[in-house]
């Protein structure tokens, strides 16, 4: 365990925000969470993992966890699938390669999903057909107000879009110690190629028969094309989640706007694309004051260069009445702000 004292939080954040962290505890391994569990100031950390996913807005007095446990080991298997069991401040992307180095298929549309695996179901990360909670097995979390240790099976996590209970119900009353993943093995993979970009790179490339490898390629050369790396432009992905509305909005907007894009959502509830509302707004590639939102994605805000996180928070803001005023569909932010 490594403990620093008034630590500039710029190298912790993939926005590139500057702030002052007084008091940052790199976490190693479960030993030094034990360690701090007999510590008052314990029950009131905060817990950062790759920073990806976080708009720091002011200096944070509270004591950061800095968590840096890394590890992956097979726990159980039979013919067809395996457990994998990933320390929650392993990096995601990492592990992905991995699995898929080791011939386990599932979470091959995840790739280059910034973050440590402690945040995956947190955020029940997602991307082009696949969530985290769809090969998701358990969870293993500490309590922070008694320190006792939990298993939370899939079922019990409250998944929703971009959404668990962790991040809702139980916000801030848990550390993740790890994440167990249930994989294919070769022979067992059911590949989901069925989005549209992953399908139309696969065909370019005439692949009929994908393997795991040849997905996740596909999907690392979409997203790069599309996002920004942060460190060449402040960022954390995609800021606001895609709206889901009633069947009765949804007629509303369509009649107003015919071109509109949606996606089913469940029994009379679509989803918006909301980089097609911001896009449509008046808002790709703007630029406020160091801040702005990207220029090939406007979901995107980024930071161009000593923004504040106030600044960007703002900028959300605008951005949320504007597209509130004209659409009347309120978007939401995906991005942990503190």
């Amino acid at each position: 365990m490594i403990i620093e004292t008034n630590s500039s939080s710029l190298a912790y954040n993939t926005f590139g925000i500057d702030v002052d962290f007084q008091s940052l505890i790199k976490i190693r391994d479960r030993i030094d969470l034990h360690r701090l569990m007999a510590l008052d100031s314990f029950k009131a950390a905060k817990v950062l993992g790759g920073g990806s996913n976080v708009l720091l807005t002011r200096n944070i007095e509270e004591p950061v966890l800095l968590m840096e446990n890394e590890g992956i080991r097979v726990i159980a298997e039979t013919d067809s699938d395996v457990l994998v069991q990933l320390e929650s401040g392993h990096d995601w992307h990492r592990a992905v390669l991995w699995a898929i180095d080791q011939g386990y298929g599932g979470i091959e549309n995840l790739s280059l999903i910034p973050g440590k695996c402690g945040a995956a179901p947190m955020q029940n990360i997602g991307a082009y057909g696949i969530e985290i909670k769809d090969v998701l097995h358990s969870v293993t979390a500490i309590k922070k107000d008694n320190g006792l240790v939990y298993t939370f099976h899939n079922s019990e996590c409250g998944f929703g879009y971009r959404s668990s209970y962790f991040k809702t119900k139980w916000k801030d009353q848990f550390i993740i110690v790890d994440i167990v993943l249930r994989l294919t093995k070769p022979g067992h993979h059911i590949l989901n190629t069925s989005y549209g970009a992953i399908r139309d790179r696969l065909e370019e490339k005439g692949i009929s028969q994908p393997t795991i490898a040849e997905v996740s390629e596909t999907v690392i050369d979409i997203r790069q094309s599309k996002l920004p790396d942060p460190a060449e432009i402040g960022n954390a992905g995609s800021f606001f989640k895609n709206p889901v509305i009633s069947q009765q909005q949804f007629n509303k907007l369509s009649s107003e706007f015919p071109t509109i894009p949606h996606y089913p959502a469940g029994e009379k509830l679509f989803k918006i694309p909301a980089a097609w509302l911001i896009d449509q707004d008046g808002w790709k590639g703007k630029v406020v004051g160091n801040t702005g939102t990207y220029k090939h994605q406007p979901l995107v805000l980024v930071n161009h260069g000593g923004a504040s996180g106030e600044a960007v928070y703002n900028l959300s803001s605008e951005i949320k009445a504007s597209v509130a005023a004209k659409y009347g569909v309120e978007l939401e932010r995906e991005v942990n702000v503190w």
